[in-house]
């Protein structure tokens, strides 16, 4: 089913923290990997082939948190550091060449969306953004 106000894709079931993964970010073919995190930094859900190890997870949590922290420093990404392009709460992108990543902080969540070269940073942060604004509606 497709929610008309938002656009997102719904099944009549409740969709769990995987499929939004795999259905609203890998899908969009503008995300080539996501994964979505507690707020403390947990790993929910993951994309194959995503490997973001627990400091990097802790660390990406905290920004999110608190995006002035890493102005200026920085954010590790599967073990490569990221320049700043914008930190404000509940945003936050990050780029290293022609691959980048948008996260976006909700009430209970945060969601990664990480591109190469192949996909515009644009587009990237627009799926992710699309689907932390429907949680965030919904209370997540």
């Amino acid at each position: 089913l497709m929610d008309p106000s938002s656009g997102i894709r719904q099944k009549k079931t409740k969709m769990s923290w995987q499929s939004y993964v795999d259905d609203q970010l890998i899908a969009t073919g503008h995300v080539q990997k996501a994964a979505i995190i507690g707020l403390d930094g947990s790993l929910w859900a993951t994309s194959a082939g995503f490997n973001l190890p627990a400091p990097e997870l802790s660390a990406i949590a905290g920004a999110a948190s608190n995006p002035a922290s890493i102005l200026g420093g920085g954010l590790n990404i599967e073990g490569q550091k990221y320049m700043v392009l914008r930190a404000e709460d509940p945003i936050i992108y990050v780029r290293k060449g022609s691959d980048g990543a948008c996260i976006s902080k909700t009430g209970q969540c945060i969601l990664i969306g990480w591109y190469g070269e192949k996909v515009q940073a644009g587009q990237c942060n627009q799926a992710v953004e699309k689907l932390a604004d429907y949680l965030r509606e919904n209370g997540y």
